[in-house]
């Protein structure tokens, strides 16, 4: 199994990381543009999904920038990642992209 390093200081790159890997950026905006689009097509608005997942209408907005606090990558926490995948009527692996070939686990 491949996971992104959590050891950047500013969490924006991932270790090991190989041109063409998408950074801690991308990666967040790619959560939020999957977001964006279950919940669309739930037909459901951003302050209602939030306020179904339990979370705040503003963190939800920035979740669906690919942010969790204005410049700074999507971390959310895995309880809210599954809240939102429990309203929106997705698997988490649907949510969450594969990560690039970083860092294996055990290495």
């Amino acid at each position: 199994m491949v996971i992104p390093s959590l050891g950047d200081p500013d969490n924006r790159r991932v270790a090991g990381r190989r041109r063409g890997d998408p950074t801690w950026d991308e990666f967040g905006r790619e959560i939020g543009l999957r977001l964006q689009r279950a919940r669309e097509s739930r037909g459901l608005s951003q302050e209602r999904t939030a306020h179904l997942a339990g979370i705040a209408a503003y963190t939800y907005q920035k979740f669906e920038k690919g942010e969790s606090r204005p410049g700074s990558p999507l971390n959310p926490r895995l309880s809210t990642l599954v809240a939102l995948c429990q309203v929106l009527g997705l698997r988490l692996q649907d949510l969450v992209p594969e990560p690039a070939h970083c860092v294996r686990l055990g290495d």
